[in-house]
């Protein structure tokens, strides 16, 4: 097996690292802490290509590997995770157009999405449906050249930015089993009948808004369904979620890696005793761990990575990927804010900013709970089936 990076992926990682470095880096602080959208990161991001990742090269996307855009996730998230999310629904739900859209949807919005012209996200939780998707509320009712969208969602990042914004709904309330029932949508904004209703307040992930929004008596016209036909939505947006676990776990790989680069600077320039702390039993013990946790989530990432790359399965590597490595940046940020001591919990070092962001890591494109359902059943699935023969 190849533990190594091909020489592009190694040359992507090197240009984006670099951006990071030079200009993530140094204003992630001063922009998280006044809530200041990051509008010239972001057009810096567009420069570089990385609205494109998952958009063929065909409709002037990069069509970038999953490796690769783990690759892009872990170094921005490195910098800052914030900034991260902008491009995280983002390149989700472009990859979902790019598989399912029809080829006027594709033509219409591909090449606009590639060069960062525009953005979109993804709205498929609501109030009271997060993990169950099906227990939306939201819907889309059939009339002469489209369909009238009524509801609500939730926890949509890029919500002002998004056009088109594709939108989970049920077109059959009444399907059996209810997955057949439900849709994406791609709503072009701003349009009469959809609205920013609040922005939610968090601790942690500032700087890309996170919105609830309503619908109301939204046309959209037939063009608008993704795909051909009704009724797949729920796969579509499962197939996507899967993309966003390597999206999240390489963002948890990202971040932890930045807490640990906070926590060796400090253990070796803070002295006590006559010797940096990092000399300290028990300091280098929590350091090793960190490294050895953190190439092993890695890893573990970049196998996930190439699994969806080769087809080969998309519901266990995934969810594996993204559990180790979320559960992994709870507990490097916490140990590298034990390290620095009391100015850990200050705003005048990076470390609790990094602490307030890996919560997320746990809850985003399914909970760490619900992950662990999905591997159970996968495992025991795959148990089951091979005891068959």
């Amino acid at each position: 097996m190849d533990f190594d990076l091909n020489e592009s992926q190694l040359l992507f990682r090197s240009r984006v690292k670099a951006f990071v470095d030079k200009k993530v880096i140094p204003n992630a602080r001063k922009l998280e802490q006044s809530r200041t959208y990051p509008e010239d990161l972001v057009l810096e991001m567009a420069e570089i290509g990385l609205f494109g990742m998952t958009i063929p090269q065909s409709y002037g996307g990069l069509g970038l590997d999953c490796v690769s855009m783990a690759i892009v996730f872990e170094e921005l998230s490195r910098g800052w995770m914030g900034l991260a999310g902008v491009l995280g629904t983002h390149s989700l739900s472009s990859a979902m157009i790019s598989k399912f859209g029809t080829p006027k949807q594709k033509e219409r919005y591909l090449p606009k999405l590639a060069s960062g012209e525009k953005r979109t996200g993804i709205g498929l939780s609501e109030a009271n449906a997060g993990s169950d998707l099906q227990a939306i509320n939201t819907t889309a009712v059939k009339v002469d050249g489209g369909y009238i969208i009524n509801g609500s969602k939730m926890w949509i990042t890029n919500a002002r930015h998004a056009n088109p914004l594709p939108i989970l709904v049920k077109t059959d309330p009444k399907a059996t089993p209810r997955h057949l029932g439900m849709s994406i949508f791609l709503i072009e904004t701003p349009a009469k009948g959809f609205s920013i209703v609040r922005d939610i307040d968090k601790l942690g992930y500032i700087g890309p808004e996170t919105c609830e929004i309503a619908i109301e008596d939204l046309f959209v016209s037939d063009s608008q369904l993704l795909g051909e036909n009704t009724g797949h939505g729920l796969s579509q947006a499962l197939w996507a979620l899967q993309l966003g676990r390597i999206n999240v776990a390489a963002r948890g790989i990202g971040l932890s890696q930045r807490a640990y680069d906070e926590a060796l600077k400090y253990s070796n320039d803070r002295s006590a005793f006559g010797s940096p702390i990092s000399d300290f039993q028990l300091i280098g013990a929590k350091l090793a761990e960190m490294a050895m946790n953190i190439q092993a989530g890695r890893l573990l990432t970049y196998w996930a990575s190439e699994a969806v790359d080769r087809d080969l399965r998309l519901d266990q590597p995934p969810a594996m990927a993204k559990l180790f490595a979320s559960e992994l940046a709870l507990s490097t940020s916490l140990e590298s804010m034990r390290i620095h001591g009391g100015y850990g919990y200050s705003t005048d070092f990076e470390v609790e900013r990094l602490y307030r962001d890996a919560p997320l890591l746990a809850i985003g494109e399914g909970t760490n709970e619900i992950l662990k359902t999905v591997i159970a059943k996968s495992i025991n699935r795959d148990y089951r089936n091979k005891n068959r023969r």
